[in-house]
């Protein structure tokens, strides 16, 4: 009788990845439309790219600068409100 369960539940589990591994393959996009989207990112825009690369130069910069005073830093970009 436990080589009986045994046996359902190991084919229970290969049924339930066999299902999960065909749902993946029916939900994925194919090659094309896969090309198509890596095509339609925003880091291949030249200028997107480097909008991007200047705001992250400014956030590396106000984290250097935190990281070197103890001072609040937020407090001088945004003032004191109460």
């Amino acid at each position: 009788m436990s080589g009986m369960r045994t046996v359902l539940a190991s084919g229970a589990v290969i049924g339930v990845v066999g299902i999960g591994y065909g749902m993946w393959s029916i939900i994925s996009p194919g090659e094309e439309r896969r090309k198509e989207l890596l095509k339609n990112l925003p880091e291949a825009n030249p200028v997107r790219m480097e909008e991007t690369r200047r705001r992250n130069a400014l956030m590396l910069q106000v984290i250097k600068e935190a990281a070197e005073t103890n001072d609040n830093v937020i407090a001088r970009w945004f003032g004191n409100q109460k």
